[in-house]
C-alpha cells in the first residue's frame, strides 16, 4: 500500500516563505505525477502546482516544486505569502503499483497540512 504524508505547514507572516514536504511510503511503486492542492477556508479544493515522476523542478509564479531525492519527498515552496495563501495543503501522487508482477494505477491525497498567513 502507498501511503501520502503532507508536513511543514504552521502560521506565517505575510511576505515570508514556507516549504511543505509531501514523503510518498510504501513499496513496489513508481510516481507518476505530484501535485500540490489548497483548499482556503470556506472554498473548493485548487490545484496549485505539480511535476512529473521525472521531473525535479517546476516553478508555477510563487509556487516551487522540487524533489528530495534522498528523502524520497516532494516539496512545495512558496514565497511572498498573502493571507489569501491561507488553507489546507494536499499532496496528490498518481503512479503505479507492482502487485505480484501486475502494473496497478493508483491515486492517492494525503491528509493535509494547514497554513495560515497573517497580515
Amino acid at each position: 500500500q502507498v501511503q501520502v504524508a503532507e508536513s511543514g505547514g504552521g502560521l506565517v507572516q505575510a511576505g515570508g516563505s514556507l516549504r511543505l514536504s509531501c514523503t510518498a511510503s510504501g513499496s513496489s511503486f513508481s510516481v507518476d505525477h505530484t501535485d500540490w492542492y489548497r483548499q482556503p477556508p470556506g472554498k473548493q479544493r485548487e490545484w496549485v502546482a505539480g511535476m512529473p515522476g521525472s521531473g525535479v523542478t517546476s516553478v508555477t509564479g510563487r509556487f516551487t516544486v522540487s524533489r528530495d531525492k534522498a528523502k524520497n519527498a516532494v516539496n512545495l515552496e512558496i514565497d511572498s505569502l498573502k493571507p489569501e495563501d491561507t488553507g489546507v495543503y494536499y499532496c496528490n501522487i498518481r503512479g503505479l503499483r507492482n502487485i505480484r508482477g501486475t502494473l496497478i494505477q493508483f491515486d492517492i491525497w494525503g491528509q493535509g497540512t494547514l497554513v495560515t498567513v497573517s497580515s
